[in-house]
């Protein structure tokens, strides 16, 4: 049976493209919203995290009636680190529409997810998007995504996707880029007759392939999947396996949802094709199946990619401990990280030797502050250890995690990023030019990166982008070294005072204000040597009674450096970390005393001296 009335298709692109705009639009145009109704931009990314930062974190599901036709949308994140999200959920479907911006063309991300897309054989239709920019290149950008599939070894049927010209902002779309678009007709008409419909046997046993997770604190784990075979009640008995070798074991249906524009419509019955939310099933998980009770038959499953980075979640022991936070013993730092792996399958906690530690390893520094964020805002304070890559043996051999990065510079700015590329451990694979720019693609060890986006951007003076991918793992490349710059460190425990932050401003960039509170062993600053340099910012000016022209005059401050999380993270040397509270986030060392710091240095070096 095909169902003429559903086509399921998946926006994907680089970050930044505007495929959540796109998704406004279609939502507008199809009648999702009222004429009058007030709705916010981009109502898919509705997470705080996401509407403040403009990425999307979590793919997203919608839907869309046009002539009769429900046609199911899925919103993907554009950002490296949650391409996890997007492999998974191209199994529900069975087209792909590529968003690729007007001006930019295909970028690293563009590449990933054609080529999942052209690995699951799904048919792509090219949507070029922003061709109202003014240094949009349209044409131009239609035959750089054709090479792209080209380079990718796409079909012959791929090769012939059609080509959607569109300015998702004024959710207009043509299929002449010298015409205007006047609404998005074209793009329905499109999916409709070139996306093809979901085929299956409606009367054979049930298959739902479960290809996402949600979690309510209501009902738990909510299974979100595409039924590949038969339908499913609610009520329904069904058997919970999955290709790994997972045993079979019974469970039941207790309550069944389809997306209808944003909300979720509770219905008794769903048929092949369909996507449907469920819930009832308490441990089920992405790549599970769901089966009629006599016909056990696993749908074959993309493999969820490995962590590459981990991170240690401890208790917050500074002596500011639990004075901002909500949520601060270890019991409730576990529970809430054990909590996050029933809905992030990307996600990993292990316990360690220390009940007040936990290791957590994620797809990247990106995934794991968003974490780190959100539970911040939740009202939890804890401290985290420097970011760590996690090291493989392969084959007898020591290996370590690479990506394949991605930059775009001003031509002035080419000797600076290659010699910091050059200590970093990384090698030149292709370098472009792009009118007064430079397009360099580099691979380079993924601990490598560390620390190198805030120098890559005062490098370019703000004008370099940097894209990086996950490109597999490699034998270790030897030590590199984080930081080229040391820290100033507090001195004593008090309130920052105006005459000590004077005097210490000489000796680097401050990143704190007067009235600030400090305790021993807190980083208030960057020093330019590669030492660490202890400044006593608590220090008053002594009052006398003599007075002398221009010694009272105001003392001039310069303006902190304010460092965001994912700037700290990156900055925290290895013997310092993050103090992550509701209200603050402090840099300090993992050793507080700097008299314990000082003997603790002598140690090593003898330690070394020795060794040679």
């Amino acid at each position: 049976m095909i169902r003429e009335d559903l086509r399921n298709v998946a926006i994907i692109a680089h970050v930044d493209h505007g495929k959540t705009t796109l998704v406004d639009g279609m939502l507008r145009q199809a009648g999702t919203f009222r004429d009058n109704q007030q709705v916010q931009t981009c109502v898919m990314d509705s997470g705080d995290l996401e509407r403040e930062r403009g990425i999307t974190i979590l793919a997203k599901n919608t839907s869309v009636h046009w002539k009769n036709v429900k046609i199911n949308i899925i919103d993907t994140p554009g950002h490296a680190d949650f391409s996890g999200e997007v492999e998974r959920v191209l199994k529900m479907v069975s087209g792909v529409l590529l968003l690729v911006d007007a001006a930019e063309g295909p970028m690293p991300q563009t590449r990933f997810v054609v080529e999942k897309a052209l690995e699951l054989g799904l048919k792509i239709i090219i949507v070029v998007n922003k061709i109202d920019r003014p240094d949009a290149r349209t044409s131009e950008v239609g035959d750089e995504v054709l090479e792209l599939l080209l380079d990718l070894n796409a079909t012959d049927e791929q090769l012939m996707s059609p080509i959607i010209y569109c300015s998702g902002k004024n959710a207009t779309a043509t299929l002449d880029y010298n015409v205007p678009g006047k609404d998005l007709q074209p793009l329905f008409e499109t999916i409709l007759n070139y996306i093809e419909p979901p085929e299956g046997d409606p009367d054979g046993p049930l298959q739902l392939l479960v290809s996402a997770i949600d979690y309510n604190d209501y009902v738990g784990r909510i299974g979100i999947g595409k039924i590949e075979r038969g339908a499913v009640n609610v009520g329904q008995e069904v058997m919970v396996c999955d290709y790994e070798g997972l045993s079979p074991y019974k469970s039941k249906v207790v309550t069944l949802f389809q997306i209808e524009g944003l909300k979720r419509q509770s219905v008794e019955r769903a048929e092949v094709g369909d996507i449907v939310c469920f819930s009832g099933i308490e441990n089920i998980t992405i790549g599970n199946t769901l089966c009629a009770v006599n016909k056990i038959e696993p749908v074959p499953f993309v493999k969820i990619g490995e962590p590459t980075i981990e991170m240690n979640f401890s208790v917050n022991d500074s002596p500011f401990a639990g004075r901002e936070g909500k949520f601060v013993t270890s019991r409730q730092l576990r529970d809430r990280l054990f909590r996050e792996l029933l809905k992030d399958v990307s996600l990993r906690v292990y316990q360690t030797d220390s009940p007040d530690t936990f290791k957590v390893c994620g797809r990247g520094e990106m995934h794991l502050s968003i974490l780190i964020e959100t539970m911040r805002r939740e009202g939890y304070e804890f401290g985290v250890g420097t970011p760590q890559v996690i090291f493989r043996t392969i084959n007898g051999v020591k290996c370590e995690p690479m990506e394949r990065l991605f930059v775009d510079v001003p031509s002035e700015c080419v000797g600076s990023v290659m010699e910091r590329m050059g200590v970093r451990k990384g090698e030149l694979v292709s370098m472009n030019p792009h009118g007064s720019r430079i397009r360099m693609e580099f691979t380079i060890p993924a601990r490598g990166l560390f620390g190198f986006k805030n120098e890559f951007l005062t490098d370019t003076k703000g004008e370099g982008v940097m894209n990086q991918l996950f490109d597999g793992y490699a034998p270790y490349k030897g030590p590199i070294m984080r930081r080229f710059t040391g820290s100033l460190v507090a001195f004593e425990t008090g309130e920052a005072a105006t005459y000590g932050l004077f005097n210490a401003q000489d000796r680097g960039t401050l990143f704190i204000d007067p009235q600030t509170p400090v305790y021993e062993g807190m980083v208030v600053g960057m020093s330019p040597k590669a030492e660490d340099i202890r400044v006593n910012v608590c220090k008053r000016k002594h009052v006398t009674n003599m007075r002398a022209a221009g010694s009272d005059e105001a003392l001039r401050l310069v303006t902190p450096r304010k460092f965001s999380l994912e700037e700290s993270l990156e900055f925290i040397n290895d013997d310092e970390m993050l103090e992550v509270t509701p209200k603050n986030i402090r840099i300090r060392k993992v050793v507080l005393s700097g008299s314990m710091r000082m003997k603790m240095l002598s140690k090593e070096k003898e330690e070394k001296q020795q060794e040679k």
